[in-house]
């Protein structure tokens, strides 16, 4: 996991008993993942979604690039997309969740978008500009349908200020689906 290095005592000890962080902020998105991925990005830079992916990126089912996530749902349809921004590590319940992965992201104008591959953006929010810990979740990734258009998944970004980390898999889908 990324370490905690740069919260307070009292956040550190928070995380490490599963007590949430204040929630800022709470949107619960619809998002067409055209090619199986969307994007989470600082649009006051103007990010390029990267496009040089490794089997390790498709099995790690996000991608960091400077200013940009993105994230690579299992269905190429529309998929519901919690976003939310915490004071601090919200924690996690990892038994909750099929797929985990920790990261950071870097707001430098603090212009937050959730902006779809083909399409374009459909979450705008200001954040504090910084650098931020990411946490995406994913669920019901076996859900889905045998044509792979219909299913139960659903997948949330959880979002706090901390430091820069490199991308962890914390907990990765077992499913033969995964890659």
């Amino acid at each position: 996991m990324c370490p905690l290095r740069g919260q307070s005592l009292e956040s550190r000890l928070a995380a490490q008993r599963g007590v949430s962080q204040a929630k800022m902020s709470h949107h619960l998105i619809q998002v067409f993942a055209d090619y199986n991925q969307f994007y989470v990005w600082d649009a006051g830079v103007s990010p390029n979604a990267p496009e040089d992916y490794t089997e390790e990126d498709v099995a790690r089912m996000v991608k960091v690039a400077p200013n940009v996530l993105v994230v690579q749902p299992v269905r190429n349809m529309e998929v519901p997309v919690e976003i939310e921004v915490h004071s601090g590590d919200p924690g996690v319940d990892s038994g909750k969740w099929d797929h985990v992965v920790e990261c950071a992201l870097e707001l430098p104008t603090g212009k937050l978008q959730v902006h779809e591959c083909t399409g374009g953006p459909v979450l705008d929010q200001e954040v504090l500009p910084g650098t931020y810990r990411a946490r995406i979740l994913f669920a019901g990734l076996d859900s889905l349908s045998e044509d792979g258009l219909d299913g139960e998944d659903r997948y949330r970004v959880d979002l706090w200020p901390g430091s820069p980390c490199a991308l962890v898999v914390t907990k990765q889908w077992s499913s033969a689906r995964a890659g």
